[in-house]
């Protein structure tokens, strides 16, 4: 009886151990995929290893082939752009010399004939030079030959010193001294030297458009009216040629020059309204900047330093804001009272304070601040 058992038990060990040599060898290609797998990804995980990284910069590293079109396409149309802002720009004054200034000579009084005569020539005048001058002023660089320069960091696509407020234009290909960003309908960055220019531009562009809206509010609907006039009209002509009624009088017709006037005035109204929108927009985000004595890209820089400082406990301080009225002072050059009319109201090509190597306090400016570096 104690054989029988011993042998069942030899037996039963004897297939238990089979089993277990049939799973070790059934499953050992699926184990050494697995554990090639781990050792793949820690390999990885140890090259590609860095405390910095963040999901920002795995976004910037996704999107880096996006971004490089984006660059290469704005850089082949600015000219495009540039020619556009000149062909609309020209158009809208061609229609105001040839179509409405004769009327508004006929119609007008003569406080209002002078009023719109002296306005409407400084704000042309206003809108030509600062739009020439932020095209053709180079925004600053910083000089790649000198070593002494107060330089904050080490640009990583230049390989050369970048002072403060200084950033990498991707599309220029260079580094531009207080870059704000690069305007494709200038063709250009906007810099420290051309940063007035372009703001300028903004601003009487809007209120040319915002002008041109409210004067010829009036025109514009009875233009439109005339437009529909128009369209009934050559309906009924259509129907009196269809019904060949000889014995009834046609309808009046329009000739060729009051067509094309109601249509240019239609046309110069709603481009002057579209563009007082979409540029009033932006020149108010500016003016907020300028206010706050930021950049466009500065703005969102501080915006996560200030986040960051606010988790330890500190309060974050913009290094370059010496209040409202000093900020606008010292982006618009003012250092006298007559300055807020010559360099202001007039066309003036005095440059802006400072080289934009570096950031010392502006003698407008009253109060006195140390000048700290950039982030």
């Amino acid at each position: 009886m104690r054989t029988r058992r011993w042998i069942f038990s030899a037996v039963m060990r004897l297939l238990l151990r089979c089993l277990r040599i049939g799973q070790r060898h059934r499953f050992w290609p699926t184990q050494k995929v697995w554990q090639l797998w781990l050792y793949g990804r820690l390999c990885v995980r140890s090259l590609l290893y860095n405390s910095f990284i963040d999901s920002d910069t795995a976004l910037d590293a996704l999107f880096e082939p996006v971004y490089w079109l984006v660059d290469h396409i704005t850089r082949w149309f600015g000219v495009v752009f540039v020619a556009l802002v000149i062909i609309l720009t020209s158009s809208v004054v061609c229609i105001v010399y040839v179509c409405l200034l004769p009327l508004i000579l006929r119609t007008y009084p003569l406080p209002w004939i002078f009023w719109h005569f002296i306005y409407g020539h400084w704000n042309l005048v206003m809108i030509v030079f600062h739009y020439y001058m932020a095209i053709t002023t180079q925004p600053g660089y910083p000089p790649q030959s000198r070593s002494d320069i107060a330089a904050v960091s080490i640009c990583r696509k230049c390989i050369a010193p970048k002072p403060a407020r200084t950033h990498h234009c991707s599309i220029c290909n260079r580094c531009v001294l207080k870059m704000d960003h690069h305007c494709p309908w200038l063709n250009n960055c906007v810099g420290h030297f051309n940063h007035r220019y372009f703001f300028s531009f903004c601003l009487f562009m809007t209120m040319g458009c915002i002008y041109s809206s409210i004067s010829g509010w009036d025109m514009f609907w009875e233009a439109y009216a005339a437009i529909e006039k128009m369209k009934l009209l050559a309906k009924e002509r259509l129907q009196v040629t269809a019904n060949q009624t000889y014995g009834q009088t046609p309808p009046p017709t329009f000739t060729f020059h009051q067509r094309a006037f109601h249509k240019s005035v239609v046309y110069a109204w709603v481009l002057c309204s579209s563009v007082a929108l979409a540029l009033g927009a932006l020149m108010i985000w500016h003016t907020v900047l300028i206010t706050r004595g930021e950049t466009s890209i500065e703005r969102h820089i501080n915006r996560k330093e200030k986040k960051r400082l606010q988790k330890k406990g500190k309060v974050f301080r913009n290094p370059y804001s010496y209040g409202p009225l000093g900020n606008w002072k010292v982006f618009l050059g003012v250092e006298r009272k007559r300055h807020w009319v010559t360099r202001v109201l007039l066309p003036s090509t005095h440059p802006p304070k400072g080289s934009g190597l570096n950031w010392d306090t502006a003698p407008c400016v009253p109060e006195q601040k140390t000048a700290l570096l950039a982030i």
